[in-house]
């Protein structure tokens, strides 16, 4: 067993030491964070969790390694926690006097040309399976560069493939190939009796149908994950760009301008990514799956030149980047800049996360809220009113609309597949999740940073908080993503799962009655006091 520690435990006590500023030199990359037993994603949540290293950990190199760590914390009535890439917001990974089962070095890959799940008589298709220590970095490269195909997997490329599966998961090109869940064929995990169950869908349907949405860490430990693929389109291509307006009344037509764009030419499978609110400026980050250069251009050629007919209202930071390149490159290393490479000695040579994506790593969240948006506010006669809310809300804090974590747009049989897993329905009715969030560096002692202002810090939740309150009246039952949510949430089961959530507790029930798996705002947490110790049920 391990001994882990975070980052800023290290600093704590021994500020400035070679451990300490090696450590802290690791904190900006998100491969090192989760390399670390004692690393989370997330540094601290503001009034909500802040990291406490477990006191051991058991770091997990197969099945029978999770199953004994199991099995040691069922004999000893300790508390658990898992974590393969250490992504979770809500601090599922981070829990003090507890047994860490870290998968990290479960990291096998397996390529099928016709799977067939165990027990079923459902035709082969072709798959990857995949051990639950891998990142999305390390399956794209197998599946995609390599051989080829396309898997639905995350985005963000240093996300871990089992916690991403079992919140749903979205991926840049999700309004195409739906959720990450939906594409789930089999399983291997070992729930809280100790026992290791293959689950798909003619194998213990209801604890596989869990797992497809669910939410990680509440049912068991997954060690292994068989996810279909897919034909690769010839070109993944882009749209990068940010436009300023000189004035609130210029900058109220842009939005309306933008989110009539939207509705007409990009609300369709091709299109994914984000939409960025500023308070006098839009940031277009978006990318798109089958059209080539010259087509990705012509979709956005309308709207650039709308801007550029009135340069004394509009001007664009820089020239519009839009463009296509192989599909089989796109995360490719040496063929993609938009990549950074782990620059860490030794590091793999496949490693490396998304440029805009090393912001995140050890960031101190101050507030973050996040709500489905209907497709409805889409149409003609709506598009106005979603305009205004958006330049509302975007004069207190930035406003992101992630227009692949909506699968409204997307073909039929992508949604109906997204309706056959666990997560809230909702889902399929919406256009886009917005996320409105505030964050800064660090707060712990013994760094060499500037601590934030922590009043500062709670002005910027309120901020946040009445910038999404804007957005929510828009649609106030249209549910969230538990897996990019706030920590506070009070309708936490309604918005996560919808009317999943009786048949989830059902089978939370079933397979883990003494609620031995305990995540904040997992299923069944509402049994259990905040620290996941002490039962609060009858």
């Amino acid at each position: 067993m391990l001994r882990p520690t975070t980052i800023w435990q290290a600093c704590a006590q021994a500020p400035r030491t070679p451990d300490c500023l090696a450590r802290l030199g690791e904190a900006r990359n998100p491969i090192a964070l989760g390399d670390d037993p004692g690393g989370t994603q997330i540094s601290w949540w503001l009034d909500g969790w802040t990291p406490r290293a477990s006191a051991y950990a058991v770091a997990a190199r197969s099945t029978a390694d999770v199953v004994a760590g199991i099995n040691f914390v069922r004999q000893h009535n300790s508390r658990l926690v898992v974590k393969g890439g250490g992504h979770s917001y809500l601090g599922g990974s981070n829990a003090a006097d507890s047994l860490l089962i870290w998968t990290r070095a479960m990291n096998r890959i397996d390529l099928h040309d016709a799977f067939v799940p165990l027990g079923s008589s459902m035709p082969p298709k072709p798959a990857v399976t995949v051990e639950a220590g891998c990142m999305w970095i390390d399956v794209y490269t197998a599946v995609t560069t390599q051989a080829g195909r396309y898997v639905q997997g995350g985005g963000c490329a240093s996300v871990g493939v089992a916690g991403l599966v079992q919140g749903g998961g979205f991926g840049s090109f999700s309004k195409r190939y739906g959720l990450a869940a939906a594409s789930l064929l089999q399983a291997e995990i070992v729930t809280a009796d100790g026992i290791v169950r293959t689950v798909n869908a003619s194998r213990e349907p209801d604890l596989f149908w869990a797992l497809k949405g669910g939410g990680g860490g509440s049912f068991g430990v997954v060690t292994r994950i068989t996810l279909q693929t897919h034909d690769l389109p010839e070109h993944f291509g882009w749209a990068q760009f940010t436009v300023k307006a000189s004035s609130r009344e210029a900058y109220h037509r842009l939005v309306e301008r933008l989110v009539d764009h939207y509705a007409e030419n990009l609300f369709n499978p091709q299109w994914g990514e984000q939409l960025v609110f500023h308070e006098d400026e839009v940031h277009v980050s978006m990318v798109c799956q089958g059209l080539d250069d010259r087509r990705a251009k012509s979709v956005w050629a309308p709207f650039i030149d709308w801007i550029r007919a009135s340069p004394a209202d509009f001007t664009f930071d820089n020239e519009p980047q839009i463009g296509a390149r192989l599909a089989r490159r796109w995360w490719d290393l040496k063929a993609n800049p938009g990549l950074v490479p782990d620059p860490r000695d030794g590091a793999a040579n496949q490693h490396g996360w998304w440029r805009g994506d090393g912001d995140q790593a050890s960031l101190f969240l101050y507030g973050y809220e996040s709500q489905w948006l209907p497709a409805t506010l889409l149409e003609p006669a709506q598009r106005g009113q979603l305009a205004n809310a958006l330049m509302e809300a975007a004069q207190f804090q930035v406003v992101e609309l992630h227009v692949n974590k909506g699968l409204a747009g997307a073909p039929a049989e992508v949604n109906a597949l997204a309706l056959q897993c666990a997560m809230n329905p909702k889902v399929a009715e919406a256009f886009a999740l917005m996320i409105v969030a505030a964050g800064g560096p660090p707060p712990f002692a013994g760094l060499p940073i500037t601590p934030p202002d922590m009043t500062k810090a709670h002005s910027q939740a309120e901020r946040v908080a009445k910038a999404a309150a804007v957005l929510k009246a828009l649609a106030p039952q249209s549910g969230s993503y538990l897996s990019e949510t706030d920590f506070f949430r009070g309708d936490w089961r309604e918005a996560f799962w919808g009317e999943n959530y009786a048949r989830l507790k059902a089978i939370k029930n079933r397979y883990d009655p003494a609620g031995f798996f305990f995540v904040h705002h997992g299923v069944g947490s509402e049994d259990w006091s905040p620290d996941g110790f002490t039962p609060v049920r009858s």
